[in-house]
């Protein structure tokens, strides 16, 4: 019994570090959202998460990188092999050298990457301020509070305070530490036209692209909550077998007879 309880114990642990986490953001506490991929059952929303990919590829991509992002793993949030191949076709990669030792465009394929908006760090930076957006391959697992740090900042944009000064290029946001932000609100209502029909709220997008960087942050979550699960009956039938086992193993000395004594 000592294992299971042990099992328990850490599983317990680790739902409260998970639950202290979303009060953290700064100094004002996080917004409480409800993910789907929350908790020790929770799967990925597949329809969330291809909105999610749209609002990424159609607001986020012009400033953030995914570099850890394959074509081929879109089938991970539902997308056909076909469609997957069709999307990475809009995009141009820069492959090479060719025979003439010179660099070239070509459509994507689902073996690479989605490409980045800048050659490099010191591109990024001109073109928003001297700010450097950070690659949001694993933003979420990055950020303390998670998903619901990031639904937070991102519906998080307010006006200035009374008294507060903003620089150029600063902006005012509830959960940002410190509250001042580089970067500007970056979704507003109607801003993409979703494929389903859903209504482009700033909220609905909001929660939408966290599925979808939830999922990008940790694609086999799913894998390894089922994992876990198969884990913990296997524990639990093996504890019972062992207590059993053990029942049985001392009834005759609880008896009064001894396992070692020959019957003889």
């Amino acid at each position: 019994m000592r294992i299971m309880n042990t099992l328990i114990l850490g599983l317990a642990s680790a739902l409260m570090v998970s639950g202290s986490a979303l009060a953290a953001g700064g100094d004002t506490e996080l917004k409480t959202v409800d993910f789907s991929y929350e908790g020790p059952f929770g799967t990925f929303d597949r329809a969330a998460a291809q909105r999610g990919f749209q609002v990424f590829r159609e607001v986020c991509s012009s400033c953030h990188s995914a570099k850890y992002l394959a074509f081929r793993t879109l089938e991970g949030i539902g997308y056909s092999e076909e469609m997957a191949k069709a999307i990475a076709a809009e995009y141009q990669i820069t492959d090479g050298p060719d025979e003439f030792g010179d660099m070239f465009q070509r459509p994507g394929k689902l073996s690479d990457y989605v490409p980045a908006p800048f050659p490099n760090e010191n591109a990024a930076r001109a073109s928003n301020g001297g700010a450097y957006p950070p690659d949001l391959s694993v933003i979420v697992k990055a950020r303390e509070g998670g998903g619901a740090y990031i639904y937070s900042l991102l519906t998080g944009y307010e006006e200035a305070p009374a008294g507060e000064e903003l620089r150029p290029g600063q902006y005012w946001n509830a959960y940002m530490a410190g509250h001042k932000i580089a970067m500007p609100q970056p979704i507003f209502d109607d801003q993409v036209e979703y494929a389903d029909g859903t209504p482009a709220t700033v909220d609905q997008m909001a929660r939408d692209v966290t599925v979808f960087l939830a999922w990008l942050a940790e694609p086999s979550m799913e894998h390894r909550k089922s994992m876990g699960l198969s884990f913990m009956l296997f524990m639990a039938v093996f504890v019972v077998l062992l207590y059993l086992t053990n029942k049985r193993v001392w009834r005759p000395v609880k008896n009064g007879h001894s396992p070692l004594v020959d019957k003889d």
